[in-house]
């Protein structure tokens, strides 16, 4: 058995990667799931909280505010234990996608808020002069300036998200970390399971910041030099 520092046993890790791994394709399912979802949300409701209707703003504010405030385990065992109290039953995986749904969604609106605000005004004017309707001028002429804009932290949001699907293991979805849980319980070793799930954690993340890069580069023709 050969460890390193009495900490990390090679052989283990080695053995149980192939395990482990099978959790993979769950995690970057729930990942991408909740965000391209998030993404989508969030949009509306940076919209909504822009908004001048009280009745659009005030709710999408309570609505970020409470989801932002709360912690996402407590709201995933809301979904996965507390809903069949009234009747309604979620899956495992199905609460696991929409709780990190609806907690991205509230952090993805702030950053898209704050990207929305950082393009010049005089450029929704200018559209409004020239006969461009709402909806036109926000999809031809504002979002792509802004999500270039909102790349770096959209993308923090995402890293934060797959690394966040482990809590779903709470609710017996079978990803990364429960795998890992697995086999650290029955071989008592903790300590190599854990640093192990970490070292696939990290290159998932080093890999979506090349994407940053990539995506950054693509829309920088959006953006004024």
């Amino acid at each position: 058995m050969m460890e390193i520092g009495g900490l990390f046993d090679v052989q283990l890790a080695l053995e149980s990667l192939p395990f482990v791994l099978e959790g993979l394709p769950m995690t970057i399912l729930i990942s991408i799931a909740s965000m391209g979802i998030g993404l989508v949300l969030g949009l509306f409701l940076a919209l909504a909280r822009s908004s001048e209707n009280i009745l659009l703003r005030w709710p999408a504010r309570i609505y970020i505010s409470f989801m932002r405030g709360t912690p996402i385990l407590v709201f995933l065992f809301i979904l996965y234990f507390g809903l069949p109290v009234i009747g309604i039953r979620l899956d495992a995986i199905s609460a696991a996608i929409l709780g990190f749904s609806l907690n991205c969604a509230a952090y993805s609106a702030e950053t898209y808020r704050a990207s929305l605000s950082s393009v010049d005004k005089g450029q929704w004017e200018a559209s409004a002069a020239l006969g461009m309707g709402y909806w036109f001028t926000l999809r031809s002429i504002i979002l792509p300036q802004a999500v270039r804009i909102a790349i770096p932290p959209m993308t923090n949001i995402f890293m934060d998200l797959v690394k966040a699907t482990s809590l779903a293991a709470v609710i017996t979805v079978p990803e990364l970390f429960q795998k890992t849980q697995i086999v650290a319980g029955r071989e008592f070793d903790a300590m190599t399971m854990y640093i192990l799930v970490a070292l696939i954690y990290w290159p998932i993340c080093i890999a979506i910041g090349y994407l940053q890069e990539s995506m950054e580069k693509r829309f920088s023709k959006y953006v004024a030099t």
